[in-house]
């Protein structure tokens, strides 16, 4: 076998750690058998398609267009994914479209404006993919959190609006706490590095045979580019949410009971 290649054997070894999750669940009844095949059996067909049309993009033949019209298809799915896991928030699809399209515009301008990374089809689906992919679960977590947060915060809240003060001011203390709960684990994953948490990029460079130090270079690039992402989707996805979620004269919309009254 040569180096870093795993091969369908290899593939179908790798499941016996799969096999154990199983086995955990059945043991413990935690009813998870269902979604681990569905995760297992999704991930393989949805990453073999798309290793399918890498494969198409990354040739030097292929025009860089197929390349960027790939990329606004990931900023409109994380818009899409968005709206669906957070859907107490009006209009959060075209939030979710400018904050992963700004975050896309800061990064690729930082990657390629600054020629940290060369504009050529095997560079820019895959850093869009990270860079989107991992912004998109900070603005899922902050959009729900500002949900969550306002309805169980909602007498204070509009004690605060009563009192005479404006929803941005009345709302500011939710949406930092939002925003700290979005950011601090991109935070602490970017603080792990090389002690606990080894990141895919770098490992997948290793195992390819790639130089250490080399890998070390491109994964630090990506992990900052990434917690920037992440910074900017949740930065523009708050701001926008919570002014979706208080009316013009000042008043919080309905929101969805808080887990907190649900006895």
């Amino acid at each position: 076998m040569q180096s870093g290649d795993v091969g369908y054997l290899g593939l179908a070894a790798s499941l016996v750690l799969v096999a154990v999750a199983l086995a955990v669940s059945l043991r413990l009844r935690l009813r998870l058998e269902r979604d681990l095949v569905v995760s297992v059996g999704r991930g393989l067909v949805q990453l073999l398609i798309v290793g399918a049309g890498l494969a198409i993009i990354i040739d030097p033949d292929t025009s860089l267009v197929w390349s960027w019209l790939w990329v606004v298809g990931i900023v409109v799915f994380a818009a899409a994914t968005n709206k669906r896991r957070a859907p107490a928030v009006p209009g959060l699809f075209w939030i979710a479209l400018a904050a992963n399209g700004a975050t896309a515009v800061v990064g690729f301008g930082v990657a390629f404006g600054l020629g940290i990374f060369p504009v050529e089809g095997r560079t820019l689906v895959p850093i869009a993919g990270m860079l989107i992919g991992n912004s998109m679960k900070s603005g899922i977590v902050v959009a729900e959190r500002l949900v969550e947060a306002l309805s169980d915060g909602r007498p204070e809240v509009e004690a605060r609006l009563a009192l005479g003060q404006p929803w941005t001011a009345a709302s500011r203390p939710v949406v930092r706490s939002a925003l700290r709960v979005a950011l601090s684990p991109q935070i602490e994953n970017t603080k792990a590095l090389g002690i606990v948490f080894l990141p895919g990029a770098m490992t997948g460079l290793i195992l390819a045979g790639v130089d250490p130090l080399d890998a070390v270079l491109v994964q630090l690039a990506l992990m900052y580019l990434i917690l920037g992402g992440a910074a900017t989707t949740t930065a523009v996805t708050a701001l926008g949410s919570v002014r979706r979620l208080f009316t013009d004269d000042h008043r919080l919309v309905a929101l969805p009971r808080s887990r907190r009254d649900v006895g």
